[in-house]
């Protein structure tokens, strides 16, 4: 249902290490090289105002994404302007919240937010068609040794790095037609025992040996026979088809790991998180206040019972907490037992059907993100019982938990808002948070919230 990206990411971390590196800068300083170059075309000052907010932008859009790849010219531009415009609501509420809005001249501020996106839009545009050139004048044959299941994932993540300058070329493989992929057949060259033979002779440069953990034999005496030849060799494990989540090898000590499961939330990217979520948090909380009020007294006099629901939820690594919500219902299920809203649902007051549906029931969690418990982008926290049910039912459920849970995810922005009544939705829900951890950066938790604040306006399939 969804592209299988994992091994891809792992496959080519290390070639793209220095393009990962310019990446993470680019988007940050063009933006803050465009705001010192705007502000010297208009012959103003650089002033204490102006550093500041080149700091803040700085630290909200670093580490950038890397769109010299994956997605079309399109995608790429929609996604920045997406980002940036996100980014913009930012700090215009930053600038309110502030009153500092007046330290800046308005020409320099139009022009800088005008000039911005079309100047990272030209640079993807000119690393995409460096990228190609380069990969244009150096391709790199490839073959794969093993042609089951594992073999057609890996020849399907070389495919898509074709413009990276590799070229799949086939597989080598000793077992009989009828124990390979249908994607395979069609493209043996050759037994184990000539694979040696062909390298040298037609000068390929990468080997992908994917062939079973119980092979150990087989795969230590062909390692010795390639590594005759000047091929790099890469073994793909098969971890038995587990969703591999920021696949890397770390050094421990001078042991050699390989995580398959790991949080993409640590070193510099945990700091870049909680910042962004505290200075994003507080903001917000700032400005809504008013907009709390007025729901808490709605709440109060929609039906008896308490303003805030506090529900058992699970966070990070599976942990209990407890989450606010502000009430909606008559009744407060919070047990072993707990029935997900439906359309039409009795137990939802009138008020409530209002709050759920644009959403407004959810601020009180960005207390929950104050106190470190949530972050505003991530995983949507499932009542504990709903989890008990699920984790049994579906592949990799509890991976999801690696991260905080979020007031807004990737899933709820891709339609999975509301009730999960089948497994089939549910799995398309895990499945894209699944895809938030394996592909998370800053610009993509902005892209989220600038998507869920159009949805809160104007979707109403929530209940």
């Amino acid at each position: 249902m969804f592209e299988d990206r994992s091994y891809k990411r792992t496959f080519y971390s290390a070639p793209q290490s220095v393009e990962s590196l310019i990446a993470a800068f680019m988007e940050p300083s063009i933006i803050v090289l465009c705001f010192l170059a705007v502000s010297a075309f208009f012959g103003e000052p650089i002033l204490r105002s102006g550093l500041t907010l080149c700091l803040l932008v700085f630290a909200l859009t670093f580490p950038g994404r890397n769109r010299f790849s994956g997605s079309s010219s399109v995608s790429a531009t929609v996604d920045v302007l997406s980002s940036w415009g996100a980014l913009l609501v930012i700090l215009a509420l930053c600038g309110y919240a502030t009153n500092s809005m007046g330290y800046f001249e308005d020409r320099v501020l139009y022009w800088w937010a005008g000039l911005t996106p079309v100047l990272q839009v030209l640079a993807i545009q000119a690393g995409r068609w460096e990228r190609a050139r380069r990969a244009s004048s150096a391709r790199r044959g490839a073959v794969i040794v093993g042609a089951g299941p594992l073999g057609a994932k890996v020849a399907r993540a070389l495919n898509a790095g074709a413009d990276q300058g590799i070229d799949f070329l086939g597989y080598f493989e000793d077992r009989q037609d009828d124990r390979l992929h249908e994607d395979s057949r069609n493209k043996l060259l050759g037994r184990l025992s000539e694979l040696s033979e062909y390298v040298r002779t037609h000068n390929i440069r990468e080997v992908y040996i994917t062939l079973p953990l119980g092979s150990q034999p087989r795969i230590v005496q062909l390692l010795e026979q390639v590594q005759g030849t000047t091929a790099s060799l890469f073994f793909v494990p098969d971890v038995f088809g587990i969703s591999i989540i920021q696949g890397r090898l770390q050094d421990m000590n001078g042991v050699p790991v390989v995580g398959i499961c790991e949080t993409p939330f640590t070193g510099t990217n945990e700091l870049v998180k909680r910042i962004s979520d505290i200075v994003l948090a507080s903001l917000i909380l700032v400005l809504i206040s008013p907009i709390l009020l007025a729901v808490a007294i709605g709440v109060k006099y929609s039906s008896p019972g308490p303003i805030i629901f506090k529900q058992r939820r699970n966070g990070l690594d599976g942990e209990e907490i407890i989450v606010y919500k502000f009430r909606s219902m008559r009744t407060q299920d919070n047990g072993k037992v707990v029935k997900q809203a439906t359309k039409e649902d009795p137990r939802i007051t009138k008020f409530g059907a209002f709050i759920r549906r644009t959403s407004l029931d959810e601020l009180p969690q960005f207390v929950n993100v104050l106190q470190g418990q949530m972050s505003i982008v991530g995983p949507r926290p499932h009542a504990v019982a709903h989890n008990e049910e699920y984790r049994k039912l579906i592949k990799a459920y509890m991976v999801r938990h690696k991260v905080k849970p979020g007031i807004t995810g990737w899933a709820q922005v891709n339609g999975l808002r509301g009730e999960t009544d089948t497994i089939d939705k549910m799995e398309a829900r895990v499945e894209y948070d699944l895809e938030y951890l394996r592909n998370w950066s800053l610009g993509l938790d902005l892209q989220i919230i600038a998507r869920t604040a159009r949805l809160m306006l104007f979707d109403r399939n929530a209940y």
